[in-house]
């Protein structure tokens, strides 16, 4: 009798062998979408054909489109300014200038060039950790652009922009600055369809020449009834003097009772 037994179950044994080493045999799930279980690839002989896709993270949704004329004035109802400052990133200036705006207990508006931020990442990271906003300056601060065709003012915003938010880690560009003021209205319909206001300044503090800290003081001193958007900067050479007026400048503008803000953006 148990010579019987064995005997069947090598019979049985020997047939789940020959079917497993069938060529081709089928392992598709029964709707025959050629899907194994749950959604794998069907497999045969036991093995993934491919091996699964590698994850990839979702791309952001697009940020909604902003008014596109030149924005001036401060989100925040009342009497504040906004702090802008271009033409950084720069690894020696910007974080004296962070230093600084940390002691004010002041967020501002950096305004930046794309390659500048594009070779300075942890900076850029640094500055939205902080609280500040990021803006779009263009490639090549090229305060001509807008004598030149849109393809060229497109690829400066959009290239810069890509830049930007690759460093920053995709943190939102709120801003659009043109250097030197060359907006047209193309190009600010195009940065505001892409979710950046177009953004102006009212007092430019001179502080890019290097005058002195004073003269730059009194410069913003002079022209504070023009309106809330000062203008300093972080790159384009040594802001040795910049760091000093910004500091005496926060206190002045406290002083006078302004508060701070960011430019609106809606």
């Amino acid at each position: 009798m148990a010579a019987i037994t064995l005997a069947v179950l090598v019979v049985v044994i020997a047939a789940v062998a020959s079917a497993l080493l069938v060529p081709g045999a089928d392992h598709r799930s029964a709707a025959g979408d050629g899907k194994g279980v749950r959604g794998l690839p069907a497999t045969t002989g036991g093995a993934p054909q491919h091996a699964p896709p590698r994850h990839r993270i979702p791309a952001p949704p697009p940020t909604a489109a902003v008014p596109d004329s030149i924005q001036h004035q401060p989100e925040t109802p009342g009497r504040n300014v906004n702090i802008t400052i271009d033409d950084g990133p720069d690894p020696v200036w910007t974080p004296q200038v962070l230093h600084v705006l940390d002691e004010h207990h002041v967020h501002a508006t950096f305004c930046m060039i794309g390659p500048q931020a594009k070779a300075h990442p942890a900076l850029v990271k640094e500055v939205v950790a902080r609280g500040h906003r990021l803006c779009d300056h263009t490639v090549h601060h090229d305060t001509g652009m807008d004598k030149k065709p849109m393809a060229y003012q497109s690829a400066e915003i959009l290239d810069a922009l890509d830049m930007i938010q690759e460093a920053s880690g995709g943190a939102r560009v709120y801003y659009y600055r043109a250097p030197g003021g060359a907006f047209t209205p193309p190009s600010r319909a195009l940065a505001a369809q892409h979710g950046m206001r177009p953004l102006g300044w009212n007092i430019d503090t001179k502080d890019f020449g290097r005058p002195g800290v004073n003269a730059i003081l009194t410069t913003m001193k002079d022209e504070i009834h023009n309106g809330p958007t000062i203008l300093f900067h972080d790159g384009g050479g040594n802001r040795g003097q910049t760091v000093q007026a910004l500091d005496k400048a926060l206190t002045w503008l406290k002083g006078q009772g302004y508060g701070f803000s960011f430019p609106k953006v809606d």
